[in-house]
């Protein structure tokens, strides 16, 4: 890999995150390549700064924070290809981070990426638009939306909590109606996240499917269900006059679904590009220990196992 021209992005606000952003800006200029640097939160957005400022190809992305500051990098980067070195500084669960045990000593992890001695993990994304006017001939009312977990209808209010009463259709069948608080659409990387804890399936990031799970339904009898990754699914807000639907995006408010309209969520074009230093990458052992799986009460030993 080039590192001519690279972008460090940190989490807003967290001073060992910008510390180590500072770090690498100095090391990277000092081996004559060029460095856009911001923080990243949820009132800043360098991204768009970045990407309109430079005329040449950005190398790398090196995103230092939690999970949502590494969903914000893959919205904004994931449709120009760039590849996101992904570590956790200042986050919480860091799901979708390399330990930063691995990121410590920086400047073998430039002489690393400058040998192409890292692996590359691919996780698929999905894209939504908002469509008005005659189902037949519909009519695009919304820019394109990116997630890397989920896209999420549901309402939102100031001072109450509405109920959501959500039509869905994929690939033009009806599927059924949902009331309740809303309906996830996920990728396999977010069906460990907020889908999870809606009681969503997981789903191995390996595989190319999308999922679609009830929040809080009013029915026993609506169930989260896996479907083809090329699957087109439309979501209509059903008796909201007050303008409380949203479109959610990896929890970020995308925007507000007025009546007549609907949002459209199928599989983007585009790849969200993972840098991976571990050498014995396990998306399992990822399970058992960000999601803290205890697994059976009484352990026994497998004495068939030999290592």
């Amino acid at each position: 890999m080039e590192l001519k021209q690279v972008i460090i992005a940190y989490k807003a606000g967290d001073a060992q995150s910008k510390s180590w952003a500072q770090t690498c800006s100095r090391q990277l200029e000092a081996r004559k390549c060029k460095v856009l640097m911001g923080p990243s939160g949820f009132k800043d957005n360098p991204y768009p700064v970045f990407l309109s400022s430079v005329t040449d190809k950005i190398d790398l992305a090196v995103v230092l924070g939690g999970d949502g500051t590494i969903l914000a990098s893959a919205r904004q980067l994931a449709p120009e290809g760039i590849p996101i070195l992904a570590v956790n500084v200042g986050g919480h669960l860091g799901f979708l981070t390399e330990p930063f045990e691995l990121f410590e000593d920086t400047e073998n992890v430039w002489d690393r990426l400058q040998g192409d001695r890292y692996a590359m993990l691919q996780r698929m994304m999905l894209e939504a638009r908002l469509f008005e006017g005659d189902r037949l001939s519909p009519k695009q009312s919304s820019e394109r939306f990116y997630c890397l977990n989920e896209m999420c209808v549901k309402p939102a209010s100031i001072d109450r909590m509405p109920t959501a009463v959500l039509e869905m259709e994929v690939d033009g069948q009806i599927v059924d109606q949902y009331q309740g608080d809303g309906l996830l659409v996920a990728t396999p990387t977010g069906s460990t996240c907020y889908s999870a804890s809606a009681n969503g399936p997981i789903i191995h990031p390996g595989m190319d499917a999308i999922s679609v799970t009830p929040i809080c339904p009013l029915s026993l009898s609506s169930r989260p269900i896996v479907i083809p990754p090329r699957s087109v699914v439309n979501i209509w807000p059903l008796g909201d006059y007050e303008l409380n639907t949203k479109l959610w995006t990896d929890s970020s408010l995308a925007t507000s679904i007025w009546p007549g309209q609907w949002a459209s969520v199928r599989m983007a074009d585009c790849m969200a590009r993972f840098i991976i230093l571990r050498e014995n990458y396990s998306f399992y052992q990822t399970l058992r220990e960000k999601l803290q799986w205890a697994g059976a009460r009484i352990r026994y030993n497998n004495n068939h196992r030999v290592s």
